[in-house]
């Protein structure tokens, strides 16, 4: 039976190889494109998951609202991890990470400046399942000075060679940290990477009392089923027993007194899931997930899916008329319907299975072009993952049973009699669930146009948005602060190159990496309206090399000795503080330290508002006072910046520092802030170019049945003397009037999908009435070009041969 089976659905394929090629082809792309989309979704969504506690684990978090200022930070105080512990029964284990800068680290002859070094407390490894190798995870870090690393931190060091009680000098902090444990690496999807875990108990500031600084990632660990929410309800008595004396005494006023004022402060849990895609937050580990990405992307993988199995039932229901006769004389001669839907829906297996291995095929070859754009290292390894091979083949066996179902019962259920007697003709139906399906496959096309093209607008947007700073020609320096003492002097033999329009020193850069400083200030001596805000240290050359304007006052100066206690604030500082255009000659007041210590500081200027953060946040109140930092910044002249390079390296050398010459450019800093929805949308062209091409290839296969199916139609009109416009005309109107059905319904749903889409951006553009058109128009171009060859080719013929057509 199976062989009967095979035989004819293999002649069949070969009868109708356009119709076989057309479908196979869009099944494979349709499952090559579900596979690796859905491969990118999994591991998004397994972010943190390898956790055996991982259900039970909570990050504390910091929030607050001062005078309107929103303060939302991942990170919270040194003393929260045990008060938490020690105060509620329900908090099994408390766990605290500090990133610890990048410190360079010597052994023997081998030196290195790490990027990815942390220090945690004892029980971090009890915490989070990372298993040591070599060393007990209970005693690795209960003493000071001592380090757990990688596998890949140990091959650089040791090589071959066992890292357990070596040495490591941190010449940045002139300590020595003995390696007491062996990790393999982190897995990559994790919400922190780090390739050293030094010690906490080392750490000063960490047993520090202080409720009024931050800058420790804290990790709870609670019971199997308990409600966090319980334990969070609970959480403002922490604040006001021990955040509120210290309160007291920095800012002379009660807790109770502070919060009269609309202030709002307190912390929060939130499950250690939720962290990857959780934008939220400032002073995260990482850079954040974004679910709104997976949420597309997953629902792209479905509708292509989707969109192929349709063009598979169309191609087959649409091309019932040829197989008619042959399900008639299979009728007559005893065959039951059973038998056909198996027939039928072995044909479509088999259809599904040649197009299963296509599809591995364009999966293999793409994942590596994929993984470059989406920055992952996604792998369809069924050796390591038998289980993925299993799913992979139930999935082709589903798409196949899918696909060739509907077909399947809607061939087997042809009258016998009607068709042997040449009276079969397709059913309205059919042909209105046809037409159905095209409208929804091109109203998925449209959609992904007008997605496409909203999202490269808004790139294009971010790119030429006046930020209030040049970016372009700006060269960086951060890590001069290796050369001492000689700085200064490498700053001004750097101002002697005529390529060298100016230098300021510069730690506090609006894009990329950069030192960050929160202030809690109150204006003109009334400390009821105090706020947090960010400030940056400069110098009297940071404002005009930064290419920014001083919109009032004046900028600071050595010629002023008062400078030392001067304040420069932008425009939204001046506003939020009730100056408006009238910020200079007043004062602001700052809280230096936690024991009350405040110092006074005098407007002198405004500059204008500029970009300090993405364009996905407001600008918000920043305060600039007159202190030096380590980095430079260069402002280069446009003409031979390599001439320039080479001379600033050889510069660099001569003063025979470890640290090496590195630099970057302040216009690819920015440009790295929105590397993420750049490749966002090649990847949204690449799948919506993709999904038009499968919507595409079921329209020509429906245009090519059509033309079949016209044929002596088409041959009576010639010979009555129409035209060939004339008849391209009349194939082509009716595909066309299923396009712009589908252009009615994509448009709305179109514009509020985008929409919401563009509420993730502070700083964004309108969606315009052109998209929609340019959208409807480009679909009805695709549509007619993909159908005008069948039609073309139909109107040409000769219509005596057509006449003869049976």
């Amino acid at each position: 039976m199976i062989q009967n089976y095979l035989k004819i659905a293999i002649r069949n394929l070969l009868r109708n190889k356009v119709f076989s090629a057309i479908n196979i082809v869009g099944l494979a792309l349709g499952i090559a494109t579900c596979l690796v989309i859905m491969l990118f979704v999994y591991d998004e969504l397994s972010y943190d998951r390898f956790n055996e506690k991982t259900d039970r684990i909570f990050r504390v978090v910091f929030k607050a609202s001062i005078n309107d200022g929103k303060i939302n930070e991942a990170n919270v105080m040194p003393p929260t991890a045990q008060v938490l512990k020690n105060d509620y029964p329900e908090v099994l284990a408390a766990t605290r990470l500090r990133t610890s800068g990048s410190p360079e680290i010597i052994y023997q002859n081998k030196k290195f400046k790490e990027h990815d070094f942390a220090s945690v407390d004892a029980n971090f490894f009890d915490v989070f399942t990372l298993p040591l190798l070599k060393g007990d995870a209970k005693t690795a870090l209960r003493e000071p000075n001592t380090a757990v690393i990688t596998q890949d931190f140990a091959k650089k060091y040791f090589g071959d060679e066992n890292p357990i009680g070596k040495v490591l000098f941190i010449k940045s902090w002139n300590e020595n940290y003995k390696v007491t444990g062996l990790i393999d690496k982190v897995p990559h999807n994790s919400h922190f990477h780090f390739d050293i875990f030094g010690s906490m108990a080392g750490v000063k500031d960490a047993q520090a009392a202080s409720w009024m600084t931050s800058g420790y990632f804290t990790y709870l660990v609670l019971p199997e089923d308990f409600d966090y929410k319980v334990l969070e309800a609970k959480l403002p008595q922490v604040i006001k027993k021990y955040m509120g004396p210290q309160i007291q005494t920095a800012m002379g006023m009660s807790l109770s007194q502070f919060l009269q004022k609309g202030n709002q402060l307190g912390l929060f849990l939130q499950p250690l899931t939720s962290i990857h895609f959780d934008e939220g937050f400032t002073g995260t580990l990482e850079p954040s997930g974004n679910i709104q990405y997976v949420y597309i992307f997953g629902a792209i993988a479905v509708f292509m899916l989707l969109i192929a199995c349709i063009n598979f039932m169309n191609l087959s229901t649409a091309g019932a008329s040829k197989r008619a006769k042959e399900v008639g004389v299979r009728k007559v001669l005893g065959s039951i319907k059973q038998d056909l839907i198996s027939q039928f829906l072995f044909e479509s297996i088999l259809l599904s299975v040649v197009a299963l291995l296509l599809s591995l095929m364009l999966v293999q070859l793409s994942l590596p072009v994929f993984n470059d754009l989406a920055e992952k290292d996604l792998q369809l390894d069924f050796l390591k993952n038998p289980l993925l091979l299993i799913a992979f083949l139930v999935f082709g066996l589903l798409v196949g049973v899918l696909a060739g179902s509907y077909p399947a019962f809607f061939l087997s259920s042809f009258n016998p009699v009607e068709v042997l007697k040449g009276k079969f003709k397709l059913a309205g139906k059919s042909i209105s669930l046809r037409s159905g399906l095209v409208v929804f496959q091109f109203f998925i096309s449209i959609a992904l146009i007008i997605g496409t093209t909203v999202v490269y607008q808004q790139i294009k947007f971010i790119q030429s948005k006046d930020l209030g700073y040049a970016k372009d020609q700006l060269l960086i320096m951060r890590n001069t602060w290796s050369l001492g003492k000689n700085e200064e002097v490498f700053r001004q033999q750097i101002l002697q190159d005529p390529r060298v329009l100016s230098v300021t020193s510069a730690g506090y850069l609006p894009a990329g990496p950069s030192d960050s400083n929160n202030s809690m200030g109150y204006p003109d001596s009334d400390e009821s309206q105090v706020m947090r805000t960010l400030e940056y240290k400069i110098d009297e050359q940071y404002i005009p090399t930064m290419g920014m304007k001083v919109i009032a006052g004046r900028n600071f100066s050595k010629d002023f000795a008062t400078d030392s206690t001067a304040m420069i604030i932008n425009e939204t500082a001046a506003k939020a503080f009730g100056w408006g255009k009238n910020a200079v000659g007043h004062t602001i007041t700052r809280l230096k330290n936690n024991d009350g210590l405040k110092v006074t500081y005098s407007i002198i200027g405004v500059v204008k508002d500029f970009h300090f953060k993405s364009l996905h946040e407001n600008i918000t109140p920043l305060l600039m006072v007159s202190e030096k930092t380590y980095g430079l910044t260069i402002k280069v002249k446009g003409k031979d910046v390599e001439g320039l390079l080479a001379s600033l390296k050889n510069q660099w050398q001569k003063f025979n520092v470890e640290e090496p010459f590195s630099y970057s450019f302040m216009d690819e800093l920015f440009e790295k802030t929105y590397q993420s929805e750049q490749k966002i949308s090649v990847i949204l062209s690449i799948f919506s170019g993709l999904t038009i091409f499968v919507a595409c290839l079921g329209l020509f296969g429906l245009a090519t049945f059509t033309a079949e199916q016209r044929t002596k139609e088409i041959g009576v009109r010639k010979v009555l003397g129409a035209s060939v416009s004339q008849i391209v005309t009349l194939l082509s109107k009716e595909f066309l009037k299923l396009v712009l059905i589908a252009c009615g319904f994509a448009f709305p749903i179109g514009y509020w999908l985008m929409n919401k889409w563009l509420q993730d951006f502070a700083y964004r553009i309108e969606i315009s009435a052109w998209i929609f058109v340019l959208a409807g128009i480009l679909a009805l171009f695709i549509a007619l070009l993909t159908i005008s060859y069948q039609a073309i080719k139909a109107a040409l013929a000769n219509p005596v041969t057509s006449l003869r057509t049976e």
